[in-house]
């Protein structure tokens, strides 16, 4: 998955040093992010690049996260971005393009953006907000109301009746090819209980004997997946479809199930996991 950057390590905690020059300088607009793309390949500019950005922590110059010994930092403000073969292109890129460590980067830094982006000013009382100096958090000087990043809990869930795996498209979406049955976790709502709920809402079915598989951060959307695989609870296979959500949804033999070439998401592997017989 996207995540899956070994022998790279990812180090999020929080540690906000001096920028250098070849340290990461990372500028986003709106579903856009600005690097130098060649086909599939990539990289993102450094502050040697964009020398009238001073290599000094501030409110426009903040510090990301450490990929081994690689710094990375956010440059909220950057005057004429494209240039020295840098140019503006959509965040969906990281999906295929490599390598994938900077793409894992590229996707969580785009998360961190979006959050800074959100909460430039307090929720409670309205007034500027600041940067905490010891923790990634958002401050009110005024009321001393604290923000920290949006973690959205979220499942996916694997169906499966007879050898056969229950899979789905979405409804309204420029995205065509098949998936699982997902949704956000609700209030006052278990993980597990998700599971039943959003099976039941997408396709009219009750599951039993849910089995855990795995989590992926998924910074597309701001969300904490877990995927669970569950059997159908009893033999009746017939789909009320939420026309809302879905525009399809079906059962496919190990065979028939349409797989997604890349392996970067966590409904990929486990659709996989499905074709290879391993679940």
């Amino acid at each position: 998955m996207i995540q899956d950057i070994a022998p790279h390590i990812y180090h999020n905690e929080y540690s906000p040093m001096e920028p250098e020059e070849d340290s990461y300088l990372l500028y986003f607009e709106p579903n856009r992010t600005l690097a130098a793309w060649e086909g599939e390949q990539f990289d993102f500019p450094r502050f040697r690049d964009f020398p009238e950005v001073k290599q000094k922590l501030s409110d426009t110059v903040i510090y990301l996260f450490t990929i081994d010994s690689c710094r990375f930092y956010l440059a909220k403000e950057l005057a004429l971005p494209e240039r020295k073969g840098f140019r503006l292109d959509s965040t969906r890129n990281f999906r295929d393009a490599a390598p994938q460590w900077l793409s894992f980067a590229g996707i969580t830094a785009y998360q961190l953006w979006h959050w800074y982006d959100c909460h430039k000013f307090c929720g409670h009382c309205g007034c500027p907000m600041v940067h905490d100096g010891k923790e990634r958090m958002m401050r009110c000087p005024d009321c001393g109301q604290t923000e920290y990043p949006k973690i959205s809990p979220a499942v996916i869930v694997g169906v499966i009746h007879k050898d056969k795996l229950l899979m789905s498209k979405y409804a309204g979406r420029t995205i065509t090819h098949y998936a699982l049955i997902a949704g956000f976790t609700e209030i006052g709502e278990t993980v597990e209980e998700t599971v039943k709920r959003e099976v039941m809402e997408e396709v009219g079915l009750k599951v039993k004997n849910l089995r855990y598989y795995k989590s992926q951060p998924w910074s597309f959307s701001e969300t904490l997946l877990m995927g669970f695989f569950a059997e159908l609870d009893g033999d009746d296979e017939d789909i009320t479809l939420d026309t809302e959500e879905l525009s399809t949804a079906g059962w496919f033999t190990r065979e028939e199930a349409p797989a997604q070439p890349l392996n970067i998401s966590l409904t990929s592997e486990m659709i996989w996991q499905f074709k290879k017989g391993l679940v």
